[in-house]
Order: structure tokens, then C-alpha cells, then sequence
């Protein structure tokens, strides 16, 4: 069996497709399209982040392709449709990365309502300016959830811990289901009614159709002037524009983003120069502890797909 790995990969799971055959890692091969579609013909197993595009062309160049797996949970990258037309089993991370996540979320809660990246700024400038770095608690805030599964679960758990009133929104989650029930978190019907009431929003949700841009300039104008955005989930469920806007009218308080609807966003960033507004590039989910748990669950996966055997974590 021959494995491709696309991108930057862990090496506990590297380890374990080198031990069962022929595995090329190159994790800037994605950005050598043609050479891709040559090195995909004959491999068995696809191995990719979310750079990689599995479209129509790349699963027409793998004829002998029997898995792709997914470094994360996000697959707005892969062609779904094409790849079980071909039969072609797709396998994730599960939710190997979910604890970095919601940490991530959390500490990004912290530094907006702290101001630990302003504050740092002034002193490293030679400035001493306490009234500026004055914040407020998390304690007896609302914290809106967006989507309450593994991740926003782990989320809301947290929260509560800080003790935040969490609410939220998951259309697929009941008040009797263990994400709301054993995490103290009061179900709303609409996101808007999460929207006008939180003091924090944190997104969880897939990019579908019907997420895409769900972050709009409507929906921002429902959240309160005082309140903070932060997405950790893609970047295409925010209106960058609309939301460049709002901060800038100072009709929102906040946000940080992890995701971009272009990873790097390029000179023509909407939210450049965007006040109150913490950036990173893509990696709440990026940890070592979290990299090498999925690259263990992804390898173990596809290694199960090749010989014959059912996946744990395979998308149906």
C-alpha cells in the first residue's frame, strides 16, 4: 500500500504508514499542483489538512485511491460527493483536536475582556497605562454558543467553570442531550435570541450552505455594542466586511478570529486596520498534544480502510 501525506503532519502518525508501506511526506506538495496529481495516481491512501483541494480532478488522477483522511473535521476542502461516487471512504480526526479548541476559545474570552494585547503593546512602548488595561470579569457573563457539539460542548463546560450563564444554539441538540443537559447550558430556538442576549459568541459550526456568511450584518447589528465575537470555526460563517464595519462603528465591542475566508487573507483584507481585533493564523486546534492525537486517529483509520476493516471515525 502507497500513502500520500499532503501537508504538515505529526510523527507518531507518519511513523505508522511508513511501518506499513510506502508513505511520501511533503507537507508543501499541495502547493505543487501538478506534481500532486502525478504522486496521487498510484497511492492508496490520501492523507490532507485543509489546503489540500480533493476535487473532481484529483479524484479522477487517483485510480487506486481508497481513502482520504482528513487532518481536523473541517471538509469544505474535499469534493464529498465525487469521493463516494468512487466509493472512496473519507476519515477524520474525530475529535482529537476539541480540547485545544475550546482552549483556545476561552483564552481568547480572556485576553478580550483583559486586554492583554493592548496592554502589552503600551508597556513593551514604555508606556504604563492601567486605566487603559482596565477589563472586566468573565464571572456573570453570557457566554452564546453557536453550534454545541464536541467542541462547543467543551466550550460551554468552561465557561460555566468561569462562571458564565451559557446559552446556545444547535438545531441538531435537545435540552435532554448530554452536550446541554450535563453542561448547565439553557437551549434558545433561534441563533438571533443567542445573538441579543450574550455578552461573548463563540462559533462552532460546520461551512455549508446554509452557514455560510450566517454572521452577516443583520445578525450583527442583533448583538449587543458591549458584546464579543470569536470564531474558531471557518472563515466563511463571518461577513468579513460586515463585521469590519461594525467594529469600526463601534457597534460591537470585539472579536477574535482564528479563521479567515482566505488563509492568508492577502493585501486586500477587509478587516485590516479593524479596531479591537485579536488574529491568528488558523491555530486554535494546533497544539502538540492535539496535532499528535489526530495524526494517530487519522493514520489508524486509513490503515483500517485498507485492510478491509471499519473506520472509527469515518464521514458518512
Amino acid at each position: 500500500m502507497r500513502s500520500l501525506i499532503t501537508e504538515l503532519n505529526w510523527p507518531r502518525g507518519i511513523a505508522l504508514l511508513q511501518a506499513a508501506g510506502d508513505a511520501l511526506y511533503d507537507p508543501a506538495l499541495f502547493k505543487d499542483r501538478p506534481r500532486l496529481l502525478a504522486e496521487v495516481a498510484d497511492c492508496d491512501a490520501l492523507i490532507v489538512r485543509n489546503q489540500t483541494r480533493v476535487d473532481a480532478e484529483l479524484i479522477g488522477a487517483a485510480q487506486r485511491l481508497k481513502v482520504v483522511g482528513r487532518l481536523g473535521v473541517g471538509l469544505d476542502n474535499l469534493d464529498l460527493p465525487a469521493l463516494r461516487a468512487r466509493g472512496i471512504t473519507v476519515v477524520t480526526g474525530g475529535t482529537a483536536n476539541a480540547i485545544s479548541v475550546a482552549e483556545y476559545a476561552m483564552g481568547a474570552f480572556l485576553a478580550l475582556a483583559r486586554r492583554f494585547v493592548t496592554s502589552d503593546a503600551s508597556v513593551k512602548a514604555g508606556g504604563w497605562d492601567r486605566a487603559g488595561g482596565t477589563g472586566f470579569e468573565l464571572y456573570g457573563k453570557t457566554l452564546g454558543v453557536l453550534g454545541l457539539g464536541d467542541i462547543g460542548a467543551r466550550v460551554a463546560r468552561r465557561g460555566a467553570a468561569f462562571g458564565m450563564r451559557v446559552i446556545a444554539y444547535d438545531p441538531l441538540i435537545t435540552a435532554s442531550h448530554f452536550n446541554a443537559a450535563e453542561h448547565g447550558v439553557t437551549l434558545f430556538e433561534t441563533p438571533e435570541a443567542v445573538l441579543a442576549a450574550a455578552d461573548f459568541v463563540t462559533l462552532h459550526v460546520p461551512l455549508l450552505p446554509s452557514t455560510a456568511n450566517l454572521i452577516d450584518a443583520r445578525r450583527l447589528a442583533m448583538m449587543k455594542p458591549t458584546a464579543y465575537l470569536v470564531n474558531t470555526s471557518r472563515g466563511g460563517i463571518v461577513d468579513e466586511a460586515a463585521l469590519a464595519d461594525a467594529l469600526r462603528a463601534g457597534k460591537l465591542a470585539g472579536a477574535a478570529l482564528d479563521v479567515r475566508v482566505n488563509e492568508p487573507p492577502g493585501k486586500a483584507d477587509p478587516l485590516a486596520g479593524a479596531p479591537n481585533l485579536l488574529l491568528t493564523p488558523h491555530v486554535a486546534g494546533l497544539t502538540d498534544e492535539a496535532q499528535d492525537r489526530i495524526s494517530v486517529a487519522v493514520a489508524e483509520d486509513a490503515l483500517r480502510v485498507l485492510r478491509g476493516e471499519r473506520p472509527l471515525f469515518a464521514v458518512k
